[in-house]
């Protein structure tokens, strides 16, 4: 059966977090689904150039259950992870999926603005974007590129998301898996 990961994309995502993640699970086979925080599938990166068609809205999915999913990813970028914050829908799914132990997986500011708001981050190691680890409290901060808490997986930023995603496989999947897509990726 296959692993099921959904990726949140609002606009002002940051490109590099949100595409290789997705990039890198499809080529490990797992089923990935991206979901657009917005009224259009149609969601612009942060740099502006760069617009992805989501799978499907994120309306759509939060009316699902939570029980097909193994994973949720957040990829950073200003005002991409505002924008997943500001929405209820995320949260709302965001805290349904990790309180069922699946893998909740932030990158760069994401941790900070995303998953620390809910509550996500307590008593958990992570790392964020620098600077952003100022606005969590209760969560113990490293300077690590990738940060594996029990069911929390968190990155620093752009330069971190290939390791970011092979961490997401390891997890999901297991360590074969996981090398395997870093060495043909040649990371």
């Amino acid at each position: 059966m296959s692993k099921k990961v959904i990726v949140l994309l609002a606009d002002g995502f940051e490109e590099v977090e949100a595409v290789t993640p997705i990039d890198y699970l499809r080529r490990a086979g797992v089923e990935v689904t991206t979901a657009a925080i917005a009224d259009s599938l149609t969601v612009k990166g942060r740099w502006g150039g760069l617009k992805v068609t989501a799978d499907t809205p994120l309306a759509e999915l939060a009316k699902e259950g939570t029980d097909d999913w193994d994973a949720i990813v957040v990829p950073g970028g200003m005002p991409g992870a505002q924008n997943i914050a500001a929405s209820e829908e995320s949260g709302s799914l965001l805290k349904k999926i990790a309180a069922k132990g699946k893998l909740i997986c932030a990158i760069c500011a994401a941790p900070a603005v995303v998953l620390f708001p809910l509550g996500l981050l307590s008593g958990k190691k992570f790392t964020c974007y620098p600077g952003m680890e100022e606005k969590v409290s209760g969560g113990e901060w490293s300077d690590k590129r990738v940060v594996v808490d029990g069911n929390i997986i968190t990155s620093r930023g752009a330069g971190t998301a290939g390791e970011f995603a092979i961490a997401i496989i390891e997890k999901l999947l297991d360590e074969a898996a996981a090398k395997k897509i870093a060495g043909a990726v040649l990371l």
